[in-house]
Parts: structure tokens; sequence; C-alpha cells
């Protein structure tokens, strides 16, 4: 490795002996899609036991309230696991964020469970890559930038609800991003190589309309609505 500093060798030597490709094992195995709550909490606890080898607090925060309305026209709650937040000198004046999520697309009843080696060595399983690699390749990098006694702070913010809207960590996403300098997502790079640096956002947006079916040539009282419900989700 030449044209390198030495803190950029010991950080670069300590991120490649970080057992990224156990960890992934590890906690591809269990299933976190997103309305698994059981799952996630098994999952937020491996990764708060791995994040913990860093310096700073660990928590696990409570998911906000969100709701959703229903086929059948019911707002009701909906459950979301716990997110990890891990604050690491936060009173350092150059602070990063970097985040991640735990949850998965693919339901507890989803037939995409198991994780296989391929003859090309790599591995397919559920979150593999989008993105429980992208969480152990986060740790690996911090546990890099410690190993080179780096006054940099940061917090590390992973949601349980990234695959359906973040819904219940919006404002949490919110207030861990206001003063920082740089935030980083490790979400995986397109096959060439090149990053994601932005995306579009997305708006959620039910409409209910209750009322009796009429013929338009009969009096407009016969098929007079009787309620209308609007519900606007949070922007992701």
């Amino acid at each position: 490795m030449t044209g390198i500093s030495a803190n950029e060798r010991i950080a670069i030597e300590r991120a490649a002996a970080s057992p990224m490709l156990a960890r992934v094992r590890q906690w591809a195995a269990v299933n976190s899609g997103t309305g698994n709550i059981a799952g996630l909490a098994t999952v937020a606890e491996m990764l708060a036991d791995a994040f913990a080898g860093l310096p700073g607090d660990i928590r696990l925060v409570d998911a906000a309230a969100a709701e959703r309305v229903t086929a059948a026209g019911v707002v009701e709650p909906i459950a979301h696991g716990r997110h990890l937040h891990l604050a690491v000198r936060p009173q350092a004046p150059l602070r990063l964020l970097l985040t991640g999520h735990m949850d998965t697309v693919f339901p507890v009843d989803h037939p995409f469970q198991t994780l296989v080696d391929r003859p090309d060595g790599t591995i397919n399983g559920p979150g593999v890559a989008d993105m429980k690699g992208g969480l152990a390749v986060m740790l690996a990098a911090l546990e890099g930038i410690e190993a080179t006694g780096s006054a940099i702070g940061y917090d590390v913010l992973i949601n349980s609800d990234e695959e359906t809207g973040s819904f219940s960590s919006a404002a949490l996403i919110a207030e861990l991003a206001r003063g920082k300098k740089a935030a980083l997502t490790y979400e995986p790079a397109l096959p060439d190589g090149t990053l994601a640096g932005a995306r579009g956002g997305t708006g959620n947006f039910s409409i209910v309309v209750r009322g009796r079916a009429a013929h338009a040539g009969r009096n407009p009282e016969d098929g007079l609505i009787i309620e209308v419900i609007e519900k606007a989700a949070p922007a992701a």
C-alpha cells in the first residue's frame, strides 16, 4: 500500500481484519421483515452487541407512532421495531451521521429465507446486500477509524422501517442530521461501483370514500356520500 499515510494504513488493516462476512451470515440468518417485530428485536440486539465495541452510548429507541388506512377503510396504528442509535464523541467540533436499516422486504412467511453460498464465492440471502452487508461495512470502517485515534464525532442510526418509508423513524433521522458535516448511508452500490448520492422522495396518500350506489339519472340524494377519510403519510 504505497502513497498512504501511517494512519490510513492502520485504518485499512483494522477494517480488513473485521469479521464482516461472519457478521452478515449471522444477521441475515434472522428474518427481519419490516413487520416481523420479534425478528427485528433479535437483530437489533445482535447489532447493539456488535456496535458496542465502539466507544460511545448505544440505545434502542422506541418507534414513533405511525398509522395506515386498511383496504377496509379503517385507520389503524402500525407496529414497528425499535431503532438503534449510537452516539460517539457528541461534543466533537466535526461530526458525521452514518445511517442504515435492519429491516428487509421479505416477511417471515416469504419463501426466501435461506443463505446460499454460490460457486463464484458470493453469498445470496435475504438482506445480504440491502443492507446487512452494508451494516458490516459501516462497522468495519468505524473500527478502522477508531484504531487511528481519530477525534471525529459521529452518530450511527439503524432504523427498523426503511423498506416501508421510514414513517416511525423520519423525525429521529432529521434530529440526528442537524449540525452534521456530512451524512453517509451504506446501501449497496450499483454493479459498476457507482454510489447513490441522492434519490427521489415519495409521498403516500390514502383516500377512503363511503356512500350508497345510485344511478346517475335518479335523485342524487339516493347516492349520498356519507363519509370521506383522507390520510396523508409522511414523505419518505
